[in-house]
């Protein structure tokens, strides 16, 4: 993905108006138009004169504004949840993996609000319609939770049902620290010692027994 300032002197190089139109291309014009305009004022007409087509032709990749929209916060999702994948693939302790996940989190986050706010606010409205898109999103976050905490030496459905219920807690208690109904409060100064206070009851928890009874 290009940074913002050459995707702008590509754009006055004509380039979006040339080549084969892809759903990509369809995609990075919408989120243009989308930091210009915001996500109400947005529709496919604009999209469509942004990449110098007619509007029919971006509905035959797309058939509504809202599968547009859907696409654009799937991308968005994406970018997030790719680099995680490499901490969960990581060999290391499992704790100190899943701080780093965590982490990492939080850092993409932010760097988002700091360095693309007009998107993120674009985002977080779309996300609103996207709710399917952005409940599989989860999902894969917190499977990608479990997966740093699963006892790789135990085969039991039992205690693999078990990782995925406490990855879900720990997701859960996490979420003022990444959910973008929060960012308002990234900019606190005291935001990484709430969380490193949060993390350590976490990581208490986490380093508890685990007997029967939890189970």
């Amino acid at each position: 993905m290009l940074p913002i300032r050459w995707r702008c002197w590509i754009r006055k190089g004509d380039s979006l108006t040339s080549g084969p139109l892809t759903e990509e291309r369809i995609i990075d014009a919408a989120e243009d138009v989308l930091r210009r305009f915001g996500p109400r004022k947005t529709n496919v007409v604009d999209v469509a004169r942004e990449l110098g087509v007619s509007h029919g032709t971006v509905y035959r990749h797309f058939p509504s504004k809202a599968a547009l929209g859907d696409a654009v916060v799937r991308r968005w999702l994406h970018r997030v949840s790719e680099p995680l994948e490499a901490i969960v693939a990581k060999p290391g302790p499992k704790i100190r993996r899943l701080k780093n996940w965590f982490q990492t989190l939080m850092a993409i986050k932010r760097a988002k609000v700091h360095d693309d706010p007009e998107l993120f606010a674009a985002y977080a409205a779309l996300a609103d319609g996207s709710r399917e898109v952005v409940h599989a999103h989860v999902e894969a976050l917190v499977a990608q939770v479990g997966r740093i905490l699963a006892d790789e030496t135990a085969s039991d459905a039992t205690i693999a049902a078990r990782d995925q219920r406490t990855a879900r807690a720990v997701f859960q208690a996490t979420l003022r620290f990444h959910h973008p109904i929060h960012s308002a409060e990234w900019s606190d100064p005291a935001i990484d010692s709430d969380f490193d206070a949060v993390w350590a009851l976490i990581e208490k928890a986490l380093d508890a027994p685990r007997g029967s009874e939890d189970v």
